[in-house]
């Protein structure tokens, strides 16, 4: 088993590289969303839901991350948590079950800051891009996808996503093995991952 961790801002391009990299390696690849791990905050109220700091690493779950993930390279299945962003909470119903694979991919902002979650990491990907087109991005996904305002995603930006984004995302792509400019639109960067990976599979076997 690979296990590959593909971080970046939100809005870079992780999930165009992660499709990308899905659709061209030819062995059984799983993807594990960090957003899955986030922490439930169903008990709180709208208004701390409205300012909590969704882009700080103590909102994410590593303990349960890190643990599942040990899980699958032991051959087990997991059950991955679901989460809503409309609710802010997991479901208290369903779960996903998660079984091993050739490569699992660990895609998310914060994925390289927590460092026993990166020693679990055989290869690390950062995702780079042009602050603009990070906000263009996030700011059509969240008002299309999650159903907020655009005045939301201006003051959530402002306040949380890019002061985070500096002091702790950015800071993080010095643990990448790889660091993929211009998003999930370089191709050239993708072919030589696919290889890469390929050639360690292979070497495994």
């Amino acid at each position: 088993m690979l296990i590959i961790g593909i971080a970046g801002g939100s809005g870079s391009g992780k999930t165009t590289v992660v499709k990308a990299l899905t659709e061209q390696l030819k062995d059984d690849v799983v993807v594990i969303p960090q957003d899955s791990y986030y922490k439930d905050l169903s008990h709180a109220t709208e208004e701390e839901k409205r300012v909590h700091n969704f882009d700080h690493p103590d909102s994410i779950d590593f303990e349960l991350l890190r643990h599942q993930l040990k899980e699958l390279r032991e051959g087990k299945t997991v059950e991955q948590p679901i989460y809503s962003y409309i609710t802010c909470g997991r479901s208290k119903t369903e779960t996903l079950t998660v079984r091993p694979a050739e490569v699992i991919i660990v895609e998310g902002i914060l994925i390289f800051t927590d460092p026993k979650l990166r020693k679990l990491m055989d290869i690390k990907i950062f995702v780079d891009a042009d602050d603009d087109d990070r906000l263009m991005r996030v700011m059509s996904r969240d008002i299309v996808e999650r159903g907020k305002t655009v005045e939301w995603v201006i003051e959530r930006y402002s306040n949380t996503v890019k002061p985070m984004y500096l002091q702790f995302i950015e800071p993080s792509k010095r643990y990448a093995d790889v660091i993929v400019p211009q998003g999930g639109h370089n191709k050239v960067a993708i072919d030589m991952i696919s290889a890469r990976i390929e050639k360690d599979l292979s070497k495994r076997k």
